[in-house]
């Protein structure tokens, strides 16, 4: 498969995380209709803030995501923006919250994923040819 870079006017990335997002206390309340809600919440939102939902799935008390992102946007942005637009629009259907208002735990878990491991990275850059 063919990497795709995210190509703008002075960069070019790829930006990729897998978001974990858990509700508030750990409690299962996600049905499959919840779950639905929330994807196209997350879609909403990656289209207004020009990042790409890859992949998505979960459980009754977490969410997955794969996301492309560009450099312009934090982590933290795009998860404050999922997280609340898709627990406005959870409520908003009369859907059950875990706690009053909170859908979901104020953490959250990211990894940066995608290019080369590591060890293979460390390797290239200490064979850089050094001017003498």
């Amino acid at each position: 498969m063919a990497t795709q870079f995210r190509r703008e006017r002075h960069s070019v990335t790829d930006l990729k995380i897998h978001l974990v997002c858990v509700t508030k206390y750990r409690r299962s309340v996600f049905t499959a209709k919840g779950l639905d809600l929330i994807e196209k919440s997350f879609h909403e939102v990656a289209k207004k803030m020009d990042f790409q939902i890859l992949e998505f799935n979960g459980e009754g008390d977490h969410v997955h995501a794969l996301i492309e992102y560009p450099p312009k946007l934090s982590v933290s942005q795009i998860v404050n923006a999922l997280k609340g637009v898709s627990s406005r629009r959870y409520g908003q259907a009369g859907l059950p919250k875990p706690h009053k208002e909170a859908l979901w735990s104020p953490s959250y878990f990211a990894i940066a994923v995608g290019g080369a491991p590591l060890e293979v990275l460390k390797e290239y850059i200490r064979n850089q040819e050094k001017p003498s």
